[in-house]
């Protein structure tokens, strides 16, 4: 132990005795107030452009991000996801969609276009269980 460690021992003995030198427990994992909460799923209803993100998906990391940025607090990216979690946040991936897609028109193609394109199904015929078939030889 250094000299600075040493001396903070000492004071701490003479302020506390043995109480004053035991081991403090763990300060636990940052905890957010309910109005810290609230403050967090306003800016999460914004979106990520509005925090200079190039696309419109949260992921963990970034909220992770955003939480330190806001509240100078670090979670981990699974404290991150316990806490959104106990909050009633849920897990979504988004739906990839071409926003030029038209519902209506994939609908007739599906029933009128499809149904001419797709090769007909072989009849069943007889088969072998064979390895080599009588006619292969």
């Amino acid at each position: 132990m250094d000299e600075v460690t040493n001396a903070l021992l000492r004071r701490a003995w003479r302020e506390g005795g043995e109480t004053g030198v035991l081991s403090k427990e763990s300060p636990g994992r940052p905890r957010l107030s309910e109005a810290q909460i609230a403050r967090l799923e306003r800016e999460l209803e914004r979106g990520p452009l509005a925090h200079g993100w190039a696309d419109q998906r949260w992921t963990l990391a970034r909220i992770k991000t955003l939480i330190g940025r806001l509240f100078h607090v670090s979670y981990t990216v699974e404290g991150t996801w316990r806490l959104l979690k106990r909050h009633g946040w849920s897990w979504q991936q988004p739906t990839r969609r071409a926003i030029e897609r038209d519902d209506g028109a994939v609908e007739v193609w599906k029933k009128e276009t499809w149904p001419q394109v797709r090769a007909p199904r072989r009849s069943a015929g007889p088969g072998s269980s064979s390895r080599t078939r009588p006619g292969s030889r």
